[in-house]
């Protein structure tokens, strides 16, 4: 095969491993070397050798300062087209050990399920005509064009769902010439092809539902063309495509995509929250994925953009939304946090990895997340139950009780805006101060009750205890009592608060800090541990 086979800008793989694939960005000679060179940048640095330059001359820009090589025309592969790929993926009869193991298909959860071959023969003649396939994964086969198109629909009719991640597919063309031929096709996913973002809008493509396009190199300027041509999305996955800005044609806002219910925009580099409320008017809108990009606070848009064409001034912002997945951001105040309240149907919210959620970070921990969230029943991937809520709630309000003594009503009105409602809510007053002449028995009412379990493996085996505390009690006091309490000897001890709903216990840190200041209440649980 000599070089002019190939063309500037195609996808191609290392022959007989179609998992390494690259991008052709030089073709012809190489001084000091004889015959024709194709000049490789390999996706994800995959095994290149320098940066497109060599013994001096440089012949391309690499992506990496070691992604690229120059292979003989014979050491790469164009690829097969889809037709093939199935067949090859899904005959039976000829079957390895190995090839039988990596088998699988597409589960409606988007999971890879391996095909049990049980009933060998029963599989063989049905996969002999794959009328009867409706989902089928052809990733990393090196599939570089459609086929024929009467060829693809009379070979899977039915196919729904289809995986073509890690192919050579670049052209849009492509893509719209497979959606019509396979009528039946609803998921499609494109994940690490790296997609030209030019095309000719093609007539409107109706049967694709879920199309997914993580690390396939797409701009917004591309999506705002795919919106026209695939109308009827539900879902839109664009993870890793390193976008910043989002590019409107008209005005300020994101219009179009009537039916899209989720937006997965996870591991990109927007750092605006001002790009997210372009988001702000798609009305089927109700899932975005806003995981790791460089987010640094959230706010309700208050002035949102002009509705423009949109028209109905009654149409809330985000007024579907009920999960917004914000997890390892760079969000740091509370404010952010008490500005999803604000968002009209928010019940699923995720700011795990945040410096906001990170108490060693100078952050909340969860219980005064779940208080400052009034309407949140899923934080962090985990359900509030109605026993945790009214625990946090209270903790918090009972945290925030300690604290106001030094601040006036005003100031805490604006650092703690639900406080007076979850007060009175939870029918908490105001505490009094003990006089002297109050007696053993005032002084016990205003005792908190909790329990101390021993965990340290030098400690030994040792029964829980309940004790009355006073709220001022600081954590650097409780570890004196526990030492006393457990007998415990040349033993310095750490506690951690446990908390209903986190995976692990809260580590207590600030000595001088009390059980009033970190809204230990009755009822709480501390675990006793020891230093490493």
């Amino acid at each position: 095969m000599a070089a002019v086979a190939f063309r500037l800008g195609q996808r191609v793989h290392a022959a007989g491993d179609p998992a390494r694939v690259g991008t052709v960005r030089y073709l012809g000679p190489v001084d000091g070397h004889s015959g024709d060179w194709v000049g490789v940048d390999w996706d994800a640095g995959a095994g290149g050798r320098h940066d497109g330059s060599l013994a001096g001359r440089r012949y391309f820009v690499a992506a990496g300062e070691r992604s690229a090589s120059f292979a003989r025309p014979t050491a790469l592969s164009a690829g097969i087209t889809l037709p093939d790929a199935i067949r090859n993926r899904y005959r039976v009869e000829d079957f390895t050990k190995e090839e039988q193991d990596e088998m699988y298909v597409f589960s409606t959860s988007q999971k890879r399920v391996s095909v049990e071959l049980v009933g060998k023969n029963k599989v063989e003649e049905k996969l002999k005509n794959l009328n009867d396939l409706t989902s089928a994964s052809v990733s990393y086969m090196g599939v570089s064009s459609i086929g024929p198109g009467d060829e693809l629909k009379n070979l899977v009719p039915n196919l729904r769902q289809l995986d073509l991640t890690g192919n050579l597919l670049s052209q849009w063309q492509d893509i719209f010439s497979l959606c019509e031929a396979l009528a039946s096709l609803e998921i499609l996913d494109l994940t690490n092809n790296t997609m030209e973002n030019d095309f000719t809008e093609s007539s409107s493509v109706k049967n694709i539902r879920v199309l997914v396009l993580n690390y396939c190199g797409v701009t917004w300027e591309l999506v705002e063309k795919i919106k026209v041509s695939f109308s009827c999305l539900n879902e839109l996955h664009l993870m890793t495509n390193r976008i910043k800005i989002m590019m409107t044609p008209v005005g300020n806002i994101v219009q179009g995509f009537d039916t899209l219910r989720l937006l997965n925009l996870e591991d990109n580099r927007i750092d605006s929250w001002d790009e997210i409320v372009k988001l702000s008017y798609l009305r089927s809108l109700e899932q975005l994925h806003l995981n790791k990009n460089m987010l640094n606070h959230v706010t309700y848009p208050s002035n949102p953009p002009s509705l423009g064409s949109l028209g109905d001034a009654a149409v809330l912002p985000f007024e579907k939304l009920r999960v917004l997945l914000l997890g390892s951001n760079q969000i740091d105040e509370v404010l952010s946090v008490d500005s999803l309240n604000l968002f009209p149907s928010l019940t699923d919210v995720r700011l795990s990895d945040n410096p906001v959620a990170d108490p060693a970070k100078g952050g909340v921990p969860r219980f005064v997340l779940i208080a400052r969230l009034g309407k949140i029943k899923i934080l962090n991937g985990s359900e509030i139950s109605p026993r945790e809520r009214r625990e946090a709630e209270i903790r918090y309000v009972r945290l925030v009780m300690g604290k106001a003594e030094s601040y006036d009503p005003e100031e805490i009105k604006q650092l703690h805006p639900r406080f007076a409602e979850l007060k009175a809510f939870h029918g908490i007053e105001d505490e009094k101060p003990v006089s002297r002449t109050s007696g053993p028995q005032k002084m016990a009412s205003g005792l908190i009750s909790i329990t101390l379990k021993c965990v340290g493996p030098s400690m030994g085996e040792k029964q829980p205890l309940t004790k009355k505390l006073p709220p001022a009690t600081t954590v650097g006091k409780l570890k004196s009592l526990c030492e006393s309490f457990f007998k415990l000897k040349d033993i310095k001890v750490r506690l951690y608060l446990e908390e209903e709903g986190c995976p692990l216990p809260q580590f207590l840190e600030e000595d001088t800090a009390s059980l009033m200041d970190l809204g230990i209440g009755t009822g709480s649980t501390i675990i006793v541990d020891e230093e490493s």
